[in-house]
């Protein structure tokens, strides 16, 4: 599929740079995107103060960023990450009707055949083997997804509306690391998708990205929710999450027709060994009280002694209210979204 969509006209944020003066990133919940990470002059060291080594610096790092399109009857996704030693991408089409999930994966040692964006607003991520390939591209406040494949191919751009808030946070991660989170759910969707040599209409779906990078923690894991849909005439979407950034804030926001809401923290209870029994989500506080409902998911157990992964990300439906501070509340009564549940050493 060749390209069919171009950013037009779209505005550009304002130059902020997460890595300050004094070699330390800037910490907190942002009003707009990190425009520069500045890794260069990142003053890293160990957990002994020792200035880190040139190679701790290079394998310390990881960066990964995922995109995601839902509609009530199916929903796209497609993620690329790098850790160094390792390039992986997939993507996939759920299909509601059927509870099927058509996936394809790609892996590249070292960086092989693969590249990260340099920046959150621009560069390109992309992963290729043989014919298959993973292209994503942010464009300032807007995101491009290029897949190519024999079963899935798509050409598409992710649009804010107006407001144009996005989720952009920098956090301490472990005792001497830090993870940037950018991330906006409930943007408009355009372009073409091919699935099965069929055209698959995107009206009525509604985008998202996820771009994080950063020194983050050897081991770690985390539990994450999405949703971008329609209820009534209103835009509502969410991002939830715990394991990775809770240090003095979190990541876990909500959009009601592209007005972004900070909330509180929540709690995910599920059974792992009971993959279909449905996860609560909820906040302490009573403010997030959702239920979620798996249908289909893609999983990935890879163990190789220094790296290792369980990925779970399932597709289901959102069940629930979320009460906003200026007393609106947000109801999902079964639109489509993701959930996720993740280890990592890496």
């Amino acid at each position: 599929m060749t390209a069919s969509v171009q950013a037009k006209n779209s505005p550009q944020p304002a130059p902020f740079r997460l890595i300050q003066a004094d070699g330390m990133p800037q910490f907190g919940v942002f009003n707009q995107p990190v425009t520069d990470l500045g890794l260069a002059d990142f003053v890293y060291r160990t957990p002994m103060d020792q200035l880190a080594s040139r190679l701790a610096r290079w394998a310390d790092y990881k960066q990964f960023q995922f995109v995601s399109v839902s509609h009530p009857d199916w929903i796209l996704a497609a993620a690329i990450a790098d850790i160094r030693y390792l390039c992986s991408g997939f993507a996939y089409f759920y299909q509601r009707n059927t509870a099927t999930l058509t996936e394809f994966k790609l892996l590249q040692p070292f960086a092989r055949c693969s590249q990260m964006s340099h920046s959150p607003v621009a560069g390109v991520a992309s992963i290729t083997s043989g014919k298959k390939q993973i292209s994503i591209e942010p464009c300032g406040f807007n995101w491009r997804l290029a897949l190519q494949s024999k079963q899935l191919n798509a050409d598409l751009l992710l649009s804010p509306g107006n407001p144009i808030e996005p989720l952009a946070l920098c956090l301490p991660t472990g005792y001497n690391g830090w993870t940037y989170t950018q991330k906006h759910n409930t943007l408009q969707v355009t372009g073409d998708i091919i699935f099965a040599q069929q055209p698959v209409a995107v009206t009525g779906a509604l985008g998202g990205y996820d771009f994080s990078a950063g020194y983050m923690r050897r081991e770690t894991s985390w539990r994450w929710g999405s949703l971008s849909g329609y209820s009534g005439s209103n835009k509502i979407g969410f991002n939830l999450a715990a394991g990775v950034n809770e240090t003095g804030a979190t990541e876990n926001c909500c959009w009601l027709n592209d007005k972004r809401y900070l909330l509180p923290a929540v709690q995910f209870s599920f059974n792992r060994q009971i993959p279909d029994a449905p996860w609560q989500i909820f906040s302490h506080c009573g403010a997030v009280n959702l239920q979620f409902i798996p249908a289909a998911k893609r999983q990935e157990r890879l163990n190789l002694g220094l790296l290792a992964s369980n990925f779970r990300q399932y597709c289901g439906s959102w069940h629930g209210t979320i009460s906003l501070g200026d007393g609106q509340q947000i109801t999902c009564d079964g639109q489509q979204g993701l959930a996720e549940d993740h280890f990592a050493r890496w």
